[in-house]
């Protein structure tokens, strides 16, 4: 049972927790209070997990079933130790919906598959040699870029849907921005949420929704399945995604690790082949690509809750609210004006997250190598350039993060041969106290 990571232990009398300390992932509180914590995994996994599927045509209800076996699979790999929900990843929404475009949903899915085939593999190296040769590869100011035009790259989709009903749009666009600051706790944590919550009644009294596909579903029944088709024209779509799902799971361990006081570098590559294989088995049935999901690292800052039996119930809810055909038909009818003024918060958040990777690491735009590498990443990403080989084409996510990659290490290469760059790649910690000041003459 251990070996599984399914054997805990109660922490103290299990029904509180002393001020100052947390429940450890191997522990738990009272199966009631444990399943209470759960229910707040899935609501707080719920709104960001559903608007993938809603925004890319994918069955919502096929997701849902996939990120709750991908979450137990997770919990499974990496024997307990890491907590977390596997839930659908953002990053996989501009490949998903450009391969569309050209091979269809089956298409669609390949790449999915791909991407988690080649997470996996990347996760076994870690697991092998450590993870610092990521770091080399991938410093901040490439994985910013990155992430940042992953997100950037979305905003003429989020125009699209917004476009499609204005004003249920800037109501929703509204409640979120409105929520996140009057609100604290769990409730200013799901904006998101609310904010489509709120613009969903919105358009239902505009008449923007439609039930007849509900009315006609069943309560009880099978997800809705499809088998993946590989073709080589999506694969620069999806690499990038790598990239991003490897920068996720290894700040997310990290995460964990600063909020418990415990060493888990050892399950790093772990958490990877975990996440990879959940993102396999997802696109081979249907569902989105996966990743582990800051929204629940806010529940566990809130609750001091890290037991990783929260996660086995959230999972095991997930997977049974999925057999529910009408309750995916359901989350299906949220309109585009909904979806867009969501869509314009969410994607610029993901781009903002590329930022932050920035700002977090101190990266010195003085330095050219940093300044380049970020410039040129962004504007391809940005305005979408696209490079056809034969029957591969090459979109601006792809180009966008090869250019990134490219840049840095042949700039950086170049300027340490003829020494030309002076100025450091991140901005030097100031010194506590500042400088002392010389004593006054009296």
């Amino acid at each position: 049972m251990s070996m599984l990571g399914i054997k805990w232990k109660l922490h103290g009398t299990g029904k509180s927790i002393k001020p100052g300390h947390v429940v450890a992932p191997d522990e738990r509180l009272a199966w009631p209070l444990t399943i209470g914590v759960g229910m707040q995994h899935v609501v707080a996994m719920f709104g960001a997990t559903f608007l993938v599927p809603i925004i890319t045509g994918m069955p919502p209800a096929t997701t849902l079933l996939f990120s709750g076996i991908g979450t137990l699979l997770f919990l499974v790999i990496t024997k307990g130790r890491v907590p977390s929900y596997l839930g659908s990843s953002f990053a996989f929404i501009a490949p998903i919906m450009a391969s569309q475009q050209q091979f269809g949903v089956a298409g669609a899915l390949g790449g999915v598959v791909m991407a988690g085939a080649a997470l996996a593999l990347v996760g076994a190296i870690v697991q092998k040699f450590g993870a610092e040769w990521i770091n080399r590869l991938m410093p901040p100011i490439v994985t910013g870029a990155i992430v940042a035009l992953i997100g950037l790259n979305l905003a003429p989709a989020a125009k699209q849907n917004f476009d499609a009903a204005p004003i249920t749009a800037v109501i929703t666009l509204a409640t979120i921005i409105l929520v996140s600051v009057l609100f604290r706790g769990i409730v200013g944590r799901l904006s998101i949420l609310v904010g489509v919550v709120v613009g969903y009644l919105v358009a239902m009294i505009r008449g923007e929704v439609s039930y007849d596909k509900m009315d006609a579903a069943a309560w009880v029944g099978l997800p809705q399945f499809q088998t993946p088709e590989f073709h080589l024209g999506v694969l620069g779509l999806f690499v990038p995604v790598v990239l991003v799902l490897v920068a996720e799971n290894i700040g997310h361990v990290k995460s964990v690790a600063a909020m418990t006081g415990q060493n888990l570098d050892g399950v790093s590559g772990r958490a990877l082949m975990a996440d990879g294989a959940a993102t396999v088995l997802a696109g081979f049935g249907g569902g989105s690509g996966t990743t582990t999901y800051a929204e629940n690292i806010g529940v566990m800052a809130a609750t001091k809750v890290y037991s990783t039996a929260a996660y086995w119930v959230a999972g095991i809810f997930a997977i049974l609210l999925s057999f529910s055909p009408k309750f995916g038909e359901l989350i299906a009818t949220v309109p585009a004006g909904v979806l867009g003024g969501a869509a314009t918060m969410l994607y610029g958040m993901i781009g903002i997250l590329g930022v932050k990777i920035w700002v977090q690491n101190k990266v010195n735009f003085a330095n050219p190598v940093n300044l380049t590498t970020a410039a040129v990443a962004l504007i391809i990403g940005i305005a979408d350039y696209t490079w056809t080989i034969g029957e591969l084409t090459f979109t601006g996510i792809a180009l966008g993060s090869a250019a990134a990659l490219v840049i840095y290490h042949g700039m950086k290469a170049i300027a340490k041969a003829r020494g030309t760059v002076a100025e450091p790649e991140t901005d030097p910690v100031p010194v506590s106290g500042g400088p002392k000041r010389a004593p006054k003459k009296r």
